[in-house]
This record gives structure tokens, C-alpha cells and sequence, in this order.
């Protein structure tokens, strides 16, 4: 762990050592040599592309909430939030689809943002028995916000990587997203609020 260093007794790195070179010998004797060098590769045996995915997601998604805890919101505010900048007038039944999530849930949600006077429900011009969303003034000052802190973010994230390499791994993750089925866009999390 970086920036962690803990005091280890001289018999455990003693001890350790032997392991290693234990693993050592039996692997020149009695393995084929490019065994002996994806044995030594450490990248190997800390976890497959699904741990490291989940494990990178979780992190962002715990990384990202902290960002937006001093703007008194959840991503899944966050989220909603971004959706009606996109699609003003939606309405919460379409919403509800869009981000997979329960109505019951979605209602709970969006009656929260309009309580601080973020989101506003208008009547439905076409059907009266609906409501539009709108983000009002308030709420757009507070969606450029969020993309800040969601810029900053993304900058933190993938800081060691190069320009190039964060295309490839876009490309990447969007044929992954495609393959399993999610939702340009939405974070699966909705879908799993009751």
C-alpha cells in the first residue's frame, strides 16, 4: 500500500525471502522457463479484469459521492439531474424507464430535488394526468457544479494514464457496456434502488 509502511520483524522478511526463493528453484527446476517468468509477473495474481473493474468502479463510484457530498448530493441526484438537462419536459414515468429505475423510487428522489427548489414539475401539456420535469434555475447552477467536480474527477482518476491510452480504454469500456447490455449513459445502480 502506497504511502503505508508498516515494521516487519526481520524473521518474517527472513522468512519470506526463503518462501521466494523456494518458489524460485522449483520453478527454474521444474518448470518450463516462460512459466517461470508469468509466475514472477506480479501483475498476475492481484486479480482478472472483472475483480479489477469492480474494484476500480467501486472506488470511483465511493471517490465520486465524496465529490459531490459538498454540493448536498448523491450521484443518483447527480444523475437525474444531468438527464433532465438533457431532456427538459421528460416525464417521470419516461424517466423511470430511462434509468431503469422503480417509479416509487424515482418519485422519492425527484421530490427531494424539489424541495431544494432544483427540479420542477410543470403539468403535462398532452396528458394531464402526468408531470414534466424541469431543471430550474438553481438546479442548472448546480448541474455545472457537478460536471466540474465530475471533470476534476475523471482527471483523478485516470491521471497516470496518456492521452491515447484513455481513448483506447473508452473504446474499450463502451464495448464492454454494449456487450453486457447497459444503458448509454444510466448507472446500473438505479436499477437496484427500491
Amino acid at each position: 500500500m502506497q504511502g503505508r509502511a508498516e515494521a516487519v520483524p526481520d524473521r518474517e522478511i527472513a522468512c519470506r525471502g526463503c518462501q521466494l526463493h523456494s518458489v524460485i528453484i522449483y520453478y527454474i527446476n521444474y518448470c518450463p522457463v516462460q512459466y517461470f517468468f508469468l509466475a514472477m509477473d506480479p501483475c498476475r495474481n492481484l486479480g482478472g479484469p472483472g475483480f479489477l473493474l469492480s474494484q476500480i468502479g467501486s472506488h470511483a463510484a465511493s471517490r465520486f459521492g465524496e465529490r459531490l457530498a459538498p454540493l448536498q448530493l448523491t450521484p443518483a441526484d447527480a444523475g437525474i439531474l444531468r438527464m433532465l438537462s438533457s431532456s427538459p419536459g421528460i416525464s417521470q414515468q419516461e424517466l423511470a424507464g430511462r434509468l431503469r429505475v422503480h417509479p416509487t423510487r424515482l418519485v422519492a428522489l425527484i421530490d427531494g430535488l424539489e424541495q431544494r427548489s432544483l427540479v420542477e414539475r410543470r403539468p403535462n401539456p398532452d396528458d394531464r394526468r402526468q408531470y414534466s420535469l424541469f431543471l430550474t434555475p438553481q438546479g442548472e447552477d448546480l448541474l455545472h457544479k457537478v460536471g466540474r467536480a465530475a471533470r476534476d474527477h475523471q482527471e483523478d482518476l485516470l491521471r497516470s494514464l496518456t492521452k491515447q491510452e484513455r481513448e483506447h480504454l473508452i473504446v474499450l469500456l463502451h464495448k464492454i457496456a454494449d456487450d453486457q447490455g447497459l444503458a448509454p449513459g444510466v448507472h446500473p445502480g438505479y436499477s437496484r434502488q427500491r
